[in-house]
């Protein structure tokens, strides 16, 4: 089913999309954005419902939360901000050595209104900045790079598992668009997820996280590891045995949220790449292959 994505708002519930119409009323004294203290709330959510199944290395995070009645709130959304995964990130989109990080998540459950995502972005921003200052008490991340997947994806058996987004929220942001990132290679389980190129890392090299990824592995039909078979032996044997397609990826579409002062994001904004027009489509399904 082709769904056009500028007339809805995409939701998540148990790892798959659902929908809400765009302009949806939405109304702002139900909810609040706040910090989550402890990343494990943070992290359930977003591994519960999120397509990725995949959770960042998290910085801060913040919730969006819906009061439900006297003294009661329940979580609804949730914004990471997350350590880079590519870090040279910015200095390859004109930001030189200016500290950054990137919008590792963001989503929001499938009850909350089509209408609140530039609401509660707006406000995590504004937290985020506040809350992580150097001591000049300016913004200890000027920069905050969003990256959206264009890109389609289905399962083994031909069904859609993700409709792919080009970033519309991004752009009601006020977000600046730098391009495409680069064009990559991407491994698919059977259900249509994407292997994390930094989860597959660690295993390779027996770092962090090495074992959760192991199991996710395994959890998706990759073989058992040999007694004494090294990391990164494994990973090429269980990409290769299992059940897995390497497909070529064209690269997600980069934005930057700049903070801090006017004076300031003015002058970084200037220093960014011109990434030419807003996308409008997400991409064709066929975008991607062997």
């Amino acid at each position: 089913m082709v769904i056009d994505l500028r007339t809805v708002a995409q939701r998540w519930s148990h790892r798959s999309t659902t929908w809400r119409p765009q302009r949806e009323p939405f109304d702002p004294h139900c909810y609040e954005v706040a910090p989550i203290p402890h990343t494990r709330v943070a992290k359930d959510f977003v591994l519960a419902h999120h397509y990725s199944g995949t959770f960042p290395v998290a910085l801060a995070c913040y919730g969006l939360f819906e009061r439900t009645g006297w003294q009661q709130q329940l979580l609804v959304g949730v914004v990471v901000f997350s350590i880079p995964v590519q870090a040279k990130a910015a200095a390859a989109y004109g930001a030189g050595k200016t500290p950054f990080c990137d919008l590792g998540r963001f989503l929001l459950a499938d009850r909350v209104g089509g209408n609140a995502e530039t609401w509660t972005l707006r406000r995590a921003l504004s937290l985020f900045a506040a809350e992580h200052q150097d001591v000049h008490r300016r913004p200890k991340y000027p920069l905050v790079l969003a990256y959206s997947d264009p890109v389609p994806r289905t399962d083994a058996h031909g069904n859609i598992r993700f409709n792919g987004h080009f970033g519309g929220i991004y752009r009601e942001k006020s977000a600046l668009y730098l391009g495409r990132a680069t064009r990559r290679r991407i491994w698919l389980t059977p259900d249509g997820t994407g292997l994390s190129d930094r989860a597959l890392s660690k295993l390779r090299t027996g770092g962090n996280g090495a074992a959760y990824t192991y199991e996710q592995l395994r959890r998706h039909g990759a073989p058992h590891r040999a007694s004494g078979e090294p990391d990164a032996a494994y990973v090429s044997r269980a990409l290769r045995e299992g059940p897995f397609r390497a497909v070529q990826h064209p690269g997600n579409h980069v934005y930057a949220f700049t903070l801090g002062s006017h004076s300031s994001r003015v002058s970084l904004a200037a220093s960014l790449c011109n990434g030419g027009p807003y996308p409008t489509h997400a991409d064709p399904m066929n975008t991607i292959g062997p």
